[in-house]
């Protein structure tokens, strides 16, 4: 029922009609009380935390998931490459939060750090801290882990306690829908917080032309997922996609998903060679603690990283993990924000300097 309603709203907000012309009020409303949010930080700039090291905010405006953890990823694994020792903060979605920020590095119980945090630690080996207060995730993070120079927050542009140097949007196809606030479209901001990012990353699928931008200064790059290493999670063998196509390509396959967009999955499955598909969308974050598995005659059943991490114990053979390649349609824009992140790191430490040096 709830997938319903959600796919229901979504697709209304892709126009502007009478639902949307009825909620305009309370559009208005939502946006003013984010306008004074944000302008309490901005006129009491002690409020906002500014690190000693550069921090970079991934996020998104359209409400929903459109692709931010393996954007997270990509940038992360492209630092570490690059010489830096970038460390993770997030909210931790779906987690049971203590009072104080949890922390830790590499195979992290999802229950505690949330799916997402999860997978990003195991496919990075970067340390995490998470709790909703991202401040206080951040200064946790530099006390338990010091090497860290550069910080990751997933998520986090509609928090501006958080001080950030650099901000990169994430969006699909979708844009920015009918281009309203909520309630009557699926803007967590205006359109033209867009014009103010550093960078916009288009996630889209294979056929899909990004949506258009308005006029900016911003730079703009499109990222596409491609199946690129299949894991058996009972076993743990790994074989890469085209060996894994043809050696169970031919038998009954299912593919199963609780990520933002489910059919994002499935139709990268399809569109890599898999033709032959029953696909299951669950609810985003969904717990796994009923396994959906159960009354699927498939011999063969893919599922994503995010879901990955919370099936690993359920000792079901027939599950498979598909670990997906970011196909950058730029991918010198890592590179760019490497000596971007330079330059910051630079000033801040030039800054730290004088301060330590006084007058």
């Amino acid at each position: 029922m709830k997938a319903r309603i959600e796919q229901a709203l979504h697709s209304a907000w892709q126009k502007k009609g009478l639902f949307s012309m009825l909620l305009w009020p309370l559009s208005r409303l939502y946006a003013g009380i984010a306008a004074s949010r944000t302008a309490s930080f901005l006129n009491h700039p002690e409020r906002i935390h500014h690190d000693a090291v550069p921090v970079m905010v991934v996020g998104n405006i359209y409400l929903g998931g459109t692709g931010k953890t393996p954007v997270v990823i990509a940038l992360v694994r492209a630092l570490q490459e690059r010489g830096w020792q970038p460390g993770v903060v997030s909210r931790g979605y779906g987690a049971r939060h203590a009072d104080k920020p949890r922390t830790g590095q590499g195979a992290l119980d999802p229950a505690l750090f949330g799916d997402e945090p999860a997978l990003i630690a195991a496919a990075t080996q970067a340390p995490v801290s998470v709790h909703p207060d991202r401040k206080a995730a951040m200064q946790r993070l530099r006390r338990q882990y010091p090497r860290v120079d550069v910080v990751v927050s997933d998520d986090g542009l509609q928090h501006p306690a958080l001080g950030r140097d650099l901000e990169i949007i994430v969006q699909d196809a979708r844009g920015i829908g009918n281009g309203m606030v909520l309630p009557a479209g699926p803007l967590r901001e205006p359109p033209e917080r867009l014009q103010s990012v550093d960078f916009i990353v288009n996630n889209l699928q294979p056929g899909e032309a990004p949506p258009s931008i308005p006029p900016r200064m911003a730079h703009s790059v499109n990222m596409y997922l491609e199946p690129a290493m299949v894991e058996h999670l009972d076993s743990g063998t790994m074989l890469n996609w085209a060996d894994w196509l043809a050696r169970h390509g031919q038998e009954k396959c299912a593919a199963v998903a609780a990520i933002g967009r489910p059919e994002r999955f499935f139709a990268m499955l399809r569109h890599h060679g898999l033709d032959t598909l029953q696909a299951r969308a669950l609810p985003d974050h969904y717990d796994y603690r009923r396994p959906p598995f159960q009354d699927m005659g498939a011999q063969c059943i893919l599922i994503t990283p995010k879901d990955a991490v919370k099936c690993r114990g359920l000792n079901d053979a027939r599950l498979y993990c598909v670990h997906p390649e970011q196909r950058f349609s730029e991918p010198g824009w890592l590179d760019l924000v490497h000596e971007m992140l330079r330059a910051i790191s630079r000033r801040k430490q030039a800054a730290t300097r004088a301060e330590n040096t006084g007058p």
